[in-house]
């Protein structure tokens, strides 16, 4: 079938026609593109467009033998052929182009014009090539019906080649990067894994971070100042799925994942990019996708919810999005600048709370302190509460309203806190949630011989005590 294609082709078209830089050189491999003796009034409409090129031509070198100027033959697509000269004012007769010429153009000693009889010419050129191009689309259209019959080995041979790239390149990747192959169960768990593409790209190597999503611990909340991290990490956390289930290799030191069917993603605006109506808009329509369709086999990525609208709103969005997925049972990483959200883990035991690191740095005068960041995700809710108070306070705001500020936002941190603090009823029910969820993931897909399970075991009935609030006098 391949044969038969490339017979036909070349019965039909030229072996030397291509693409080529210039708008004048594409018009002629578009004029000559189909062989001679394929039809003949093609053929004679290509040598009157020939002729029509050649009296232009010849034109223009009897104009410049006349005045004794240094003419010659210019193209562009939207004058056609026209005439360029470089020459200096004071050369030219009275310091100007002879009447014949219109339309004249300069730029420094470049003089471009054209003349009546050129405009003529130009007229018949293009009603030559109107003529040639609609011959030739015919042509064409009857060589592709021939073509039609035998095309889908071309389909064919593109899939092929695609996988082979694909393949190549992934092999390629795996190669020359420190990356390893995954084992497929039903957790997602990444040791020092990081973003694929900022590998690449960065000067350094980016910071490693471990990623843990079993049954039980299926949803994480990621918090952390600007610029901490966030993102690139959800990203990573994504494209690391699709490269162990497309290719079975991820950058990690060892890799355990569970097959995502549908990978969810809402990355949300960049943090210095202020949100409007339209923004929040959109994020509602995303979360609504996300929500219609993610089920327990999903793996869910949000990013920055209900930053679009009031905080009150935001929260209670975001809030109310989480107990929706988190009752569907996928996989979700939701990160948030409303730490309110942070205390739903007190609800939910399958609720994880991490954060990106920051260190605080004093100038060397010891005046001013600045965030340093690590990049580096630890468990538990981010400490740096207060950054957009700091980022006030290097500003020119008045002291006052500063502290003033400060005021304000500890009374509420603090009437929060104590409307959200854990009880130990519910410490203990989640200390007993995680120690069941561990057994029964150990019950599934442990390969530990006896010994090294019974210390396994020991170790996990050490972490539940320790998680364990201390018993009253009252308590059983």
């Amino acid at each position: 079938r391949f044969g038969i294609i490339l017979e036909k082709i070349t019965t039909v078209i030229n072996d030397e026609t291509r693409y080529t830089k210039g708008c004048l050189s594409m018009r002629t491999q578009k004029c000559y593109a189909v062989k001679p003796n394929v039809n003949e009034f093609l053929d004679i409409a290509r040598r009157t467009y020939t002729e029509i090129v050649d009296d232009i031509a010849d034109m223009i070198t009897q104009l410049a033998e006349k005045y004794g100027l240094p003419m010659k033959t210019s193209f562009s697509s939207a004058r056609g052929f026209f005439i360029q000269m470089n020459a200096d004012c004071a050369t030219l007769p009275n310091g100007q182009l002879p009447s014949e010429f219109t339309k004249i153009t300069k730029k420094k000693n470049t003089y471009s014009f054209t003349s009546a009889d050129l405009i003529k010419m130009n007229e018949r050129c293009q009603e030559s090539l109107r003529e040639i191009y609609h011959m030739t689309y015919i042509i064409v259209c009857k060589l592709l019906n021939e073509i039609y019959e035998h095309i889908h080995c071309l389909y064919k041979l593109s899939d092929i080649v695609s996988m082979l790239d694909m393949l190549l390149s992934l092999a390629h990747a795996c190669t020359l990067s420190d990356y390893v192959r995954p084992e497929f169960t039903d957790t997602l768990a990444i040791k020092q894994g990081w973003h694929p593409i900022l590998e690449k790209i960065a000067i350094e190597k980016p910071v490693s971070n471990n990623t843990y999503l079993t049954e039980g611990n299926n949803f994480v909340i990621i918090t952390g100042p600007n610029m901490s991290g966030k993102s690139t990490y959800l990203k990573q956390i994504a494209l690391c799925q699709i490269m162990a289930q497309i290719g079975s290799y991820v950058p990690a030191e060892y890799c355990s994942f569970r097959i995502a069917e549908q990978i969810f993603t809402r990355i949300g605006v960049d943090d210095d990019i202020e949100t409007n109506a339209s923004t929040f808009m959109k994020e509602m329509k995303e979360i609504t996708y996300i929500i219609q369709n993610a089920n327990d086999k999903s793996l869910v990525i949000i990013d920055e919810l209900g930053r679009g609208t009031s905080a009150e709103e935001g929260i209670g969005i975001c809030y109310a999005a989480c107990e929706y997925l988190l009752n569907l049972k996928a996989f979700t990483l939701f990160a948030t600048h409303f730490l309110e959200l942070c205390h739903i883990d007190a609800l939910y035991p399958n609720v994880e709370n991490y954060h990106f690191e920051v260190q605080h740095v004093r100038s060397s005068d010891g005046n001013k302190e600045k965030i340093a960041y690590t990049y580096t995700l630890s468990k538990g809710c981010t400490e740096e509460k207060n950054y957009g108070l700091k980022a006030a306070e290097v500003s020119s705001l008045p002291s006052s309203v500063i502290l003033d500020a400060k005021e304000i936002t500890n009374h509420i941190a603090k009437q929060i806190l104590h409307r959200q603090k854990s009880t130990p009823e519910m410490m203990k029910e989640r200390a007993v949630y995680h120690l069941a969820m561990r057994l029964v993931q150990t019950a599934r897909n442990s390969r530990l011989d006896p010994d090294s399970l019974r210390i396994y075991l020991k170790g996990l009935r050490r972490r539940y005590e320790a998680s364990c609030p201390a018993p009253g006098k009252s308590d059983e």
